[in-house]
């Protein structure tokens, strides 16, 4: 395991991690913000009222995987469990058996190529299903949806991969904004890439280790086994993409527990036997610590909602939740990181918020796997 710090010698030089970073993450990472802008261009480019002007649809099918499908759980998330339309998110390649007419898919993938997408869109054109495809330009995707005379919104060949969320999401949001399912100002591209590029500049390469909220948390999680707990959906929806981006770019596993549904699960992780002993000291010296110890890393949401009023469990509130698996952090000193809770404006709505947890999360992911070499050792 990498002493803390040598890695953060590494991530303080930008040479060296520019060597270690031959796919480009880093600036994929920190272009979010065009990212989104240049979407919700080609968004608009490809027509949504083709899929919109048949009015408001019975439900809202998503055929997407990995980061398709965090954006999908984000949009599932926002509409909340009010929505006036059913939104479901599937893996492919078929398409539920219920889906017809009164239904939009949106089929929704970084390469716009595979199996589990083109299939979908051409079953979607033969059943008489508005369809909106997103994928690469060029791909089987575009032209299945051209067969079926769909919009497709065309991801320049320019994206990386694991970086490509925002340009599945925008369209998304966008779409639900046109369906009168997310007031405009809530789906707003510039307020959402603001937040995006407020974020690159406070955790981009150039910002030294101390003053860095992403390279400290990379830091922090160098030697941790992460349990994340999240408050609420849309938390949860962020804690889907923090634990996908860990394993994948620097192959560390997490747990994540959403609250408050699954409190109880992580207060028995957080004083289980993985749990410092009792009687151990917190601010010990740990350099001869042998593997990896717990570390809650929490994501909030104040507005995942009040008290439900169901009495079947207790606390019956996200925000109580945290307060107790907190407490049971405590109580069995296990160290509490907290993920873009510092420099958020209050006033911020809820999507610039998530939008700045998403950018942490990303630069968190990818300046531990730089820390850690992990880039190189994928190459040929």
């Amino acid at each position: 395991m990498i002493p803390p710090e040598l890695a953060e010698e590494v991530l303080d030089d930008l040479e060296v991690m520019r060597a270690r970073d031959p796919r480009g993450l880093l600036p994929a990472v920190a272009g979010a913000g065009a990212q989104v802008r240049e979407t919700a261009r080609l968004t608009a480019e490809a027509g949504l009222g083709r899929v919109t002007g048949g009015g408001r649809p019975r439900g809202l099918v998503i055929v997407a995987r990995r980061e398709g499908a965090v954006a999908a759980s984000v949009l599932r998330a926002l509409l909340g469990a009010g929505s006036p339309v059913t939104v479901d998110v599937v893996p492919g390649p078929a398409l539920p058996v219920w889906t017809g007419p009164s239904d939009v898919v949106v089929v929704a993938t970084r390469t716009g190529a595979g199996s589990y997408a083109v299939g979908p869109a051409y079953e979607a054109a033969r059943r008489g299903v508005s369809l909106l495809g997103i994928g690469a330009e060029d791909a089987p995707l575009h032209a299945a949806c051209s067969t079926g005379r769909a919009p497709y919104v065309a991801l320049p060949a320019s994206r990386v991969r694991h970086t490509t969320l925002w340009s599945l999401l925008t369209p998304m949001l966008l779409l639900a904004a046109e369906l009168g399912l997310l007031p405009g100002e809530v789906a707003d591209p510039e307020s959402i890439a603001a937040a995006l590029d407020a974020t690159a500049e406070e955790c981009g390469p150039a910002k030294e280790t101390f003053a860095n909220p992403a390279k400290t948390l990379a830091l922090e999680l160098l030697d941790a086994l992460p349990v994340i707990a999240a408050e609420g959906p849309l938390a949860g929806a962020a804690a889907t993409r923090i634990a996908d981006q860990l394993a994948t770019l620097a192959g560390l596993p997490a747990a994540g527990f959403r609250l408050p549904d699954q409190r109880v699960a992580a207060c028995a992780v957080l004083g289980g036997p993985l749990a410092p002993h009792d009687g151990v000291d917190f601010f010990r010296d740990r350099a001869d610590d042998a593997g990896r110890r717990l570390r809650l890393l929490t994501i909030r949401d104040s507005a995942a909602g009040g008290h439900d009023g169901a009495g079947e469990r207790d606390p019956r509130s996200a925000g109580e939740a945290m307060d107790e698996v907190l407490r049971t952090a405590a109580a069995r000193n296990v160290p509490v990181s907290a993920l873009a809770e510092q420099g958020q404006a209050a006033s911020a709505g809820r999507l610039p918020r998530l939008a700045r947890q998403l950018a942490v999360a990303d630069f968190t992911a990818v300046y531990l796997a730089l820390a850690l070499d992990a880039e190189r050792g994928r190459l040929p």
